[in-house]
């Protein structure tokens, strides 16, 4: 049996919190983003700030620490104690909740199943079997950066991608995570494929699950140059980084190419349809549990 203790903290605070509960005795801490899945999510990674810099925030203002102790009498005054070592006046509320003892990596892989995005596209697991052998299956397991295939915003991209990748094309994965969508790009056909990425560990990802699934994918950090034109150019990000780069990804899409946006709430589409409006001419093409995919082509 576990107990995870959960806290809502600013961004000032959550680093110096993580520590004091890691030196109280916790197992493992995450920090989390406390607004994640609202309009008042935050980006994070470094993503450009709109005014050519980058961000100095290091986490999210309003920031979850999740901490995973053993159960214990004084859990609760040592939790209060690690608070006043961060530097915490008002103890904050805490949230409680025992975890049995599983076979954690039974459970995880159980949670990952075979995805169908349609037909001619799978995601599957390393440890499943390929449901269909005449589709294109990507191998890809759980890791360090965002891209499963499960997430709507990852889904509805590759639909995309399985709808208009023909073969022979130029691809652009901007912000390309765990490489999936560039990955099922080159699976699907494509002639060569940049992944971009802020993260280095996405970076790192992305090479290996390529490697892992027999492709060749050119990766880039986001910080180096980006002249390049592509015939398609996708961005599976967040409505803020990308309404940032807007002139950027927009400049990067070859005459007569294609783009398409994901990682924008339907309430957020008219926004982001507005910021690429000088550049290319955007409409809703897709929408999946209130999240939409964004489509435009370029003049030829």
């Amino acid at each position: 049996m576990w107990v995870s203790v959960a806290l809502e903290t600013d961004a000032a605070h959550a680093e110096a919190l993580s520590d004091a509960l890691m030196a109280a005795g916790a197992i493992s801490v995450s920090v989390e983003d406390a607004l994640a899945g609202t309009d008042l999510e935050t980006p994070q990674f470094g993503e450009p700030d709109g005014s050519g810099g980058m961000p100095t925030t290091p986490l999210w203002n309003q920031s979850r620490v999740v901490a995973l102790f053993d159960p214990a009498p004084d859990l609760l005054g040592r939790i209060a104690l690690a608070t006043a070592d961060a530097g915490i006046d008002d103890l904050p509320e805490i949230e409680l909740e025992d975890i049995e003892e599983q076979d954690w990596v039974r459970l995880t892989q159980a949670q990952f199943d075979p995805i169908r995005v349609n037909d001619r596209l799978w995601i599957v697991p390393s440890w499943h079997a390929a449901p269909d052998p005449e589709a294109v299956s990507l191998v890809l397991d759980p890791g360090l950066a965002f891209g499963t295939g499960s997430h709507p915003t990852t889904f509805l991209c590759l639909q995309w991608l399985s709808d208009i990748v023909q073969g022979g094309e130029s691809v652009l994965d901007y912000g390309c995570g765990s490489g999936i969508l560039g990955i099922a790009a080159v699976r699907l056909g494509a002639g060569t494929v940049l992944g971009v990425d802020i993260d280095d560990n996405a970076l790192i990802a992305a090479r290996d699950n390529a490697a892992g699934n027999h492709v060749t994918l050119r990766l880039r950090h986001s910080k180096d140059t980006l002249q390049e034109q592509f015939d398609i150019v996708v961005a599976n990000i967040l409505t803020n980084p990308l309404c940032v780069l807007a002139p950027l990804l927009a400049g990067c899409v070859a005459p007569g190419g294609r783009i398409a946006l994901s990682g924008v709430l339907a309430a957020q589409a008219d926004r982001v349809i507005a910021t690429y409006s000088p550049h290319i001419a955007l409409a809703i093409g897709a929408e999946r549990e209130g999240w939409v995919r964004l489509e435009g082509r370029s003049r030829c």
